[in-house]
């Protein structure tokens, strides 16, 4: 990527919960065996709302009204990706949000994933390769309050 054109190191996650509890995994062309929720860097003056709506629609051609999950994590840009940013960059900061949709709607994928599946959330937490998204996925199905409740 051109200099000027670096991605902000500010980013959306978008778990997409659909009926019976089963949320959308997605999986990504690269890096190989990649899964994860909606996801994407935040455009030009882009606030984290209008990237969840516009990644939404662009990765799965769903339209739902995204909800900030109250999840904002810090974290180490994967290496895959570091050539994306400028080359101080290091890390990234994601905003987490939940998209609920009636039934399970097969989405219609963009260019970079090959694949999808809508899994029972404790499943789609175990699978995703990102423990961030993990942890938005568990707060959106309400697992970690499951958690904590069986913890006590």
């Amino acid at each position: 990527m051109a200099p000027g054109r670096w991605k902000r190191p500010v980013s959306v996650l978008v778990v997409v919960l659909g009926g019976g509890g089963r949320v959308l995994v997605l999986e990504r062309r690269a890096p190989p065996g990649w899964r994860q929720s909606v996801t994407g860097a935040l455009a030009g003056g882009e606030t984290p709302l209008e990237a969840a709506r516009r990644e939404l629609a662009e990765e799965t051609g769903l339209e739902a009204g995204p909800e900030p999950l109250g999840l904002v994590a810090r974290y180490p840009i994967h290496p895959a990706w570091h050539g994306r940013y400028a080359p101080d960059v290091r890390e990234n900061e994601e905003h987490a949000f939940v998209a609920r949709v009636a039934g399970t709607p097969a989405p219609r994928l963009g260019p970079e994933h090959l694949g999808w599946a809508w899994l029972p959330a404790a499943e789609a937490a175990a699978v995703v390769s990102s423990p961030t998204d993990a942890a938005a996925i568990r707060r959106a199905a309400g697992l970690d309050k499951t958690e904590q409740n069986s913890q006590n």
